[in-house]
């Protein structure tokens, strides 16, 4: 299961997984592009380990990474809630 946690003004769109057994997290990455597609990016926390990432530049990338890293406490704490909709009660 994927949980929404941030959608960014580009229509970026951040969701990430509830905390495997091991304590990886899933965190996906996705803008629609100008061809009716999408860029995307995978990235596993707490080693913040990217794979599959496709149409983005480096520095969209150094921009994800440092979004990635001043989030990653909360998005580790709501992939053992649920997601933020619920550890929010909403």
């Amino acid at each position: 299961m994927m949980y929404p946690f941030m959608t960014l003004n580009d229509d970026t769109e951040i969701t990430h997984s509830e905390m495997k057994p091991d304590g990886q997290v899933k965190v996906y990455i996705e803008t629609p592009d100008d061809n009716g597609g999408f860029f995307n990016a995978t990235c596993y926390l707490p080693s913040y380990r990217w794979e599959n990432v496709s149409g983005y530049s480096a520095e969209k990338m150094d921009y994800f990474n440092r979004l990635l890293h001043n989030n990653a406490h909360l998005i580790l704490e709501f992939s053992q809630e649920g997601g933020i909709l619920n550890a929010s009660n909403f």
